[in-house]
């Protein structure tokens, strides 16, 4: 787990927010994960196509899988161990755009 992250009251306000949004924690708090349900396919395409172009633009790519209408999105940087910034961005980008 990113200690440094968990440290600094800012990033537990954002990690806080993740969470009352219906985050969850998981894997002793390494990984955030949501499930997004949407009307169709083609709604949930374009979520994924949103979200997927700023996970490009930033570098930092989910772990998510897709089933007709719904889409579960995971959020952890492996090679720190758990969450990073990276995380909380895409996760509050996630969230601007739900």
């Amino acid at each position: 787990m990113n200690e440094n992250l968990f440290n600094d009251q800012k990033n537990n306000e954002r990690i806080a927010a993740l969470i009352q949004k219906g985050w969850n924690f998981e894997q002793n708090h390494t990984v955030i994960r949501k499930v997004f349900k949407f009307q169709n396919f083609n709604e949930a395409f374009g979520f994924m196509c949103k979200v997927g172009m700023t996970a490009e633009k930033i570098n930092h790519h989910p772990e998510w899988s897709n089933t007709y209408n719904k889409v579960e999105i995971a959020l952890t940087t492996h090679d720190q161990g758990g969450l990073s910034e990276l995380d909380l961005q895409l996760g509050e980008f996630i969230e601007q755009i739900n």
